[in-house]
């Protein structure tokens, strides 16, 4: 470059940062000259010129993205078809998932009222539908206490079976059937007699009324501990065998489904026999979310009391 070109530059650059701060030094001490009681003077937003690279940014538009509809999917669909209901599950993408999906009211084709179902819920404001339902397939687990203990549907019996070989590996002893399935007629009588021994309220909080029962789904089961003699259903819960199906019935599908604490919202005193089947994947998340009813874990409400 030429030294005359270049001096000619560099002087026009150093008279221009000159200016500048002369500029703003005049500013500077013209504002700090200013006294105290002067009125300072705010133009409104409305008379600021705006900057030109502000006047190009462009506007902010908003809009609304629909959330997926699982029930949409074709998986979905080919699973409810199919009947299979760990298979329904997957589709969703998992236990998790599939409650999520249900607890937010994105699920609308699955139905916590449909009683050959493992997501069903049946409690004192959700009856049963039809309300003397009578399960399809009925069959008895290897273990049983008596003839009056009942069978369970068929996969809950194969599955208690496998719950209590669990046991009887962990070393706490083996696991037995003390009452299954109730029909709506055998319910009536159950119902009754707890009302007749212990009053409405008492009777209440003990059994449910026919047509309000999960024992009466097939998927109920309720266990007693039988490691060197069997005990009975009231002592379970103080069993090594109660404290580790509590721990771990859910690695085969089962719940306990009223547990201490929870009266508020079942409307049952704590009952720590009373096992509910509802699959591996769904017993699976329901465990690892730490949830102790299957109200919270459907985003269901509480179910105190009955209706009427």
């Amino acid at each position: 470059m030429d030294p005359r070109l270049r001096f000619r530059l560099s002087l026009t650059i150093g008279l221009a940062v000159a200016l500048a701060g002369a500029l703003w030094a005049l500013a500077d001490g013209s504002a700090s000259s200013r006294s105290v009681a002067d009125p300072v003077t705010v133009k409104s937003a409305s008379t600021i010129a705006m900057p030109p690279t502000a006047k190009s940014l462009p506007a902010v538009s908003l809009r609304t993205v629909a959330v997926a509809d699982p029930c949409g999917q074709a998986a979905v669909k080919e699973a409810l078809a199919s009947g299979g209901d760990d298979a329904v599950v997957a589709a969703f993408g998992g236990g998790a998932a599939f409650r999520a999906a249900v607890a937010t009211g994105n699920a609308p084709c699955i139905d916590l009222g449909d009683p050959v179902r493992d997501w069903l819920v049946v409690n004192k404001t959700r009856p049963l539908n039809p309300l003397a339902y009578a399960p399809a397939s009925l069959s008895e687990p290897s273990l049983v206490v008596d003839d009056t203990a009942g069978p369970l549907r068929t996969d809950v019996a194969q599955a208690l079976d496998a719950l209590s070989a669990g046991a009887d590996a962990a070393g706490v002893g083996t696991i037995a059937l003390g009452s299954g399935y109730r029909s709506y007629d055998t319910q009536v009588q159950t119902y009754s007699g707890q009302v007749a021994t212990y009053g409405q309220a008492k009777g209440d909080a003990l059994s449910a009324r026919p047509g309000h029962s999960e024992h009466q789904t097939g998927m109920a089961a309720d266990v007693i501990s039988c490691g060197g003699g069997c005990g009975t259903i009231d002592s379970f819960g103080g069993t090594p065998a109660g404290a580790w199906v509590a721990e771990n019935g859910w690695r085969y599908g089962f719940i306990v489904r009223y547990v201490a604490g929870q009266t508020p919202i079942t409307g049952y005193d704590a009952e720590p026999w009373h096992l509910r089947f509802i699959g591996v994947p769904l017993a699976t998340a329901y465990h690892d979310g730490g949830f102790a009813t299957l109200e919270q874990f459907f985003g269901l409400p509480a179910a105190p009391a009955y209706p009427g």
